[in-house]
């Protein structure tokens, strides 16, 4: 059997030990070499000597497993799986760039960097969720920034994969993951929710922008469940300066019900990305903890929760899609407008957790600006955003689930599909021209360049 404990120049199976990188507490991580890897590559080696936990075991086959099934994107790419009764190893891609908790050895993060870190973990998060995987111990540890700014998540040994047996729930009973970010359903044993990622992708951002956990580090299960009731200090309350857009972000995070929760890792990402479309709440506006009476109303409602039935993360990824609606504010014509309003309203009512972005596009100002305030980029851009608000009132959507942007751009599909792709948009709904403009307006063109260049699927509408 494989010893845990190497040592540089150790060979196992032609891989040679170059050194040693990390010590976990199920498993060493040593950085490792052969000729035939395709580039640098670490091994990772699980604890198997007296006293270690059998989940050790477990896990390893899971993450095994995975990364089998996933084949690299949002997870390290993995080379060679060793013998699981002579050397239980697994030789991977070793990425390069700082985990989270590196950089947190600095201290709090400014909310502009929150942000950004917080938008390209969310985003690997729902590239994981999309094929049919739950990270489950999601932590600063476990997230590596690569120098071009995407994430690589790591240590997948408690996920959960769809199609693949959960051999975790199968052997255990008790709570998995870490304590300061395990999800209020995973602390009652539910193993099969996306959206306890979101939870703790929310619990990172507070870490980030404060410094502190929000629910502490709870040793024992008792201590976990306390978040079923209870409410974290307001970030803003330990860090004034921060804004009252992220804190109500946050709080749409760290839900304890799930169906108040953010519905999808891409949503939190568009969040993030688009503070200024966040609607915020009251919560959002806290600068000191809720009182006596809220916190013992959150506590009775926390002794009695019980998750819905949860669904494979991949379809909860498709039930809950950004949709762009291309508005031509320009153009008068009431029935194709109303056409593409009742297009957007069939769409919002089959998908709850849909969210819908109506787009814009207008010509660029001069660099110099114009000597007329009235027309002046501000003012002008100020215009069209009132315009696209009235436009989308009849659809009457709450305010969370409906954003608003104005974009500028010399060719208006160019500004569409730049805007898709940033935003990972799911659907696009665009308007076909109206008849009395057919032949003399820019509507045709930037519909076929729409529909041909897409990163995703295109619904043109047209009005009876």
């Amino acid at each position: 059997m494989l010893a845990t404990e190497l040592s540089p120049g150790d060979e196992i199976d032609g891989y040679r030990i170059e050194s040693r990188l990390h010590a976990g507490g199920m498993a060493v991580i040593y950085r490792v070499s052969r000729h035939d890897l395709p580039g640098p590559a670490v091994m990772k080696v699980p604890r198997l000597g007296q006293g270690e936990p059998g989940a050790t075991v477990v896990s390893f086959e899971v993450e095994q497993m995975v990364l089998e099934a996933l084949d690299g994107g949002p997870v390290p790419k993995l080379y060679a799986v060793g013998d699981l009764e002579r050397s239980p190893y697994l030789v991977m891609e070793h990425v390069e760039g700082l985990t989270l908790s590196d950089l947190l050895d600095q201290g709090p993060l400014a909310e502009t960097e929150v942000r950004r870190i917080g938008a390209a973990v969310a985003n690997a998060v729902q590239q994981l969720h999309e094929q049919e995987v739950i990270h489950l111990d999601l932590k600063p540890s476990n997230i590596i920034l690569r120098p071009d700014g995407r994430a690589v998540l790591i240590d997948l040994g408690l996920a959960r994969h769809a199609h693949l047996p959960d051999l975790l729930a199968e052997a255990f009973r008790r709570p998995l993951g870490s304590a300061p970010y395990i999800a209020p359903e995973q602390v009652l044993g539910i193993r099969t929710e996306a959206r306890s990622d979101v939870f703790a992708l929310g619990v990172m951002l507070y870490e980030f922008a404060t410094g502190s956990y929000p629910f502490g580090a709870p040793s024992s299960p008792g201590g976990m469940r306390k978040r079923l009731r209870e409410s974290p200090v307001p970030p803003r309350a330990r860090v004034p300066a921060l804004s009252e857009a992220l804190q109500e972000t946050i709080y749409r995070c760290l839900e304890v019900n799930v169906e108040r929760r953010l519905a999808s890792a891409k949503q939190l990402a568009f969040e993030l990305q688009h503070p200024d479309q966040v609607a915020v709440t009251e919560r959002g506006r806290w600068t000191r903890r809720q009182g006596a009476l809220q916190r013992l109303r959150n506590w009775i409602v926390g002794l009695g929760y019980e998750p819905d039935v949860t669904v494979a993360p991949a379809a909860r990824a498709s039930d809950a899609p950004i949709i762009m609606v291309a508005v031509a504010t320009a153009y008068t014509n009431e029935k194709h407008q109303q056409a593409i309003r009742n297009a957007v309203r069939r769409f919002a009512l089959a998908m709850p957790d849909a969210r819908v972005a109506c787009v814009t596009v207008s010509k660029p100002q001069p660099v110099m600006g114009t000597s007329d305030e009235a027309t002046s980029g501000p003012r002008q851009h100020l215009q069209q955003l009132i315009q696209l608000r009235h436009w989308a009132e009849p659809i009457a959507l709450p305010a969370s689930r409906i954003t608003f942007h104005v974009l500028e751009a010399a060719d208006p599909a160019d500004g569409l599909l730049e805007y898709a792709r940033g935003n990972s948009v799911d659907h696009i709904l665009i308007g076909a021209p109206p008849p009395n403009l057919v032949g003399r307006n820019i509507l045709p063109p930037v519909a076929d360049k729409v529909i041909s260049d897409a990163p995703c699927s295109v619904t043109i509408v047209r009005p009876r």
